[in-house]
């Protein structure tokens, strides 16, 4: 809280994402909060995404606190493309967090939390009105710390370079000042160019995922073409309007509207200095020519591979739950009760004859992309998506090749 102020940024917590004074996906958010007890990850995800949109998160900056609390949230908040600058662990002994947690207490009226020891209110009448909250005995304590140990461990390494534990067990002023001295510091890309990377795969490959972790590692601007092609259309910019006939139409945009939406987004200033990652553009070698004559060139491109009875397995298997809005996987992730399983439903375009068919058109093109990115490196996506980050970032931070004379 004090960074928050101290910084003036937007300190987002799960209680105040579903605050009344937001949008109508954050009172469904609270109602489904209410009946379940929890929060469906697909539906946190959306409301942090909506609320980062808002302008003054966008002017002043935010805090997450306490999100992701699982490695998935994690995964799926990178997938997105909101990449934090700087990420802040607090540790602190068990004993230490369970003593802590035993001292406090809370003013009902005014919601204001204090601690018999550390933060005791001066005023009688504010002492005798002082209550225990829930959920803070000795053991409720240990049970959360055993899960939240499970959890740590599998979300720090989804935030390499930008990480900083903090030893929690000191007065909080020196806490706050080590965090606030780590926030105020730029890190400096490790890449030695200015990367200008193409990621190419089938549909299920995590080319989305990839250029997220690419993003948020080294500071590339995150260019999905068809998210700026409904961004266009959302934003009702002149782009949009030409667009807006083939999205009612479930027809294919021509290539030179993307052409003009792509260069727009790739001549601004950020992708000049910072670089960027692509995806989803070029599928095919006319594209691709088209790319390399307006001048944009990438100097890396990857060729995601991933078998197809593995993309299949990928897609056709994801589920909806449509009561809750949470997704799973009947074999990455399967519903943990049968009366969540009988009601998962399948989006039409998960069915495998939808998917052959877009993996038929997806190789027949392939093999002219390959020819014409001679120099492509082919990374076997069919792994834990950090071991392929590993093999895609070591294409990244090597020199350039050479000209052959």
């Amino acid at each position: 809280m004090w960074l928050c102020k101290h910084l003036s940024s937007n300190l987002l917590t799960m209680d105040n994402l579903m605050a009344p004074k937001f949008s109508s996906l954050a009172a469904v958010a609270r109602e489904h909060y209410q009946k379940m007890k929890k929060m469906s990850n697909t539906l946190l995800v959306r409301l942090i995404q909506e609320r980062l949109r808002e302008e003054d998160c966008i002017r002043r900056g935010w805090i997450l606190d306490g999100i992701p609390a699982t490695r998935e949230q994690a995964l799926m908040i990178q997938t997105i493309g909101i990449t934090p600058r700087h990420v802040i662990a607090l540790s602190a002994p068990d004993t230490v967090l369970i003593e802590r947690n035993l001292g406090k207490r809370i003013d009902p009226q005014t919601g204001e939390i204090y601690h018999t020891t550390f933060d005791w209110p001066p005023e009688s009448e504010i002492q005798n009105r002082l209550v225990v909250p829930g959920g803070i005995s000795e053991l409720e304590t240990a049970q959360k710390l055993l899960e939240y140990h499970r959890n740590i461990i599998r979300i720090l390494p989804a935030y390499p370079k930008i990480l900083k534990v903090i030893n929690a067990d000191q007065p909080c002023v020196d806490v706050f000042y080590q965090a606030l001295t780590y926030v105020q510091t730029n890190h400096r890309s490790n890449a030695p160019f200015t990367p200008r990377v193409l990621l190419f795969g089938p549909m299920g490959s995590g080319k989305s995922l990839q250029a997220a972790l690419l993003a948020q590692k080294y500071g590339l601007v995150n260019v999905h073409c068809g998210q700026l092609l409904k961004e266009a259309v959302a934003g009702e910019s002149k782009f949009g309007e030409l667009i807006q006939p083939y999205f009612q139409k479930e027809m294919a945009v021509p290539d030179s509207i993307i052409m003009k939406v792509l260069s727009q987004r790739l001549s601004q200033q950020d992708c000049i200095q910072r670089g960027w990652v692509l995806h989803g553009f070029p599928k095919d070698l006319d594209q691709a020519q088209m790319l390399n004559s307006l001048g944009y060139q990438p100097n890396r491109v990857f060729f995601l591979n991933v078998p197809f009875d593995s993309v299949i397995e990928r897609l056709t298997l994801r589920r909806l739950d449509p009561v809750t809005g949470e997704r799973y996987h009947l074999m990455y992730k399967p519903p943990p009760t049968l009366e969540i399983q009988a009601r998962l439903l399948q989006n039409p375009k998960d069915t495998e004859e939808q998917i052959k068919l877009k993996l038929d058109l997806f190789y027949r093109n392939f093999l002219e992309l390959e020819e014409f990115y001679r120099q492509a490196t082919t990374v076997n996506a069919d792994q834990d998506p950090y071991t392929v980050f590993e093999y895609i970032e070591s294409g990244i931070i090597n020199p350039l090749p050479k000209k052959v004379p």
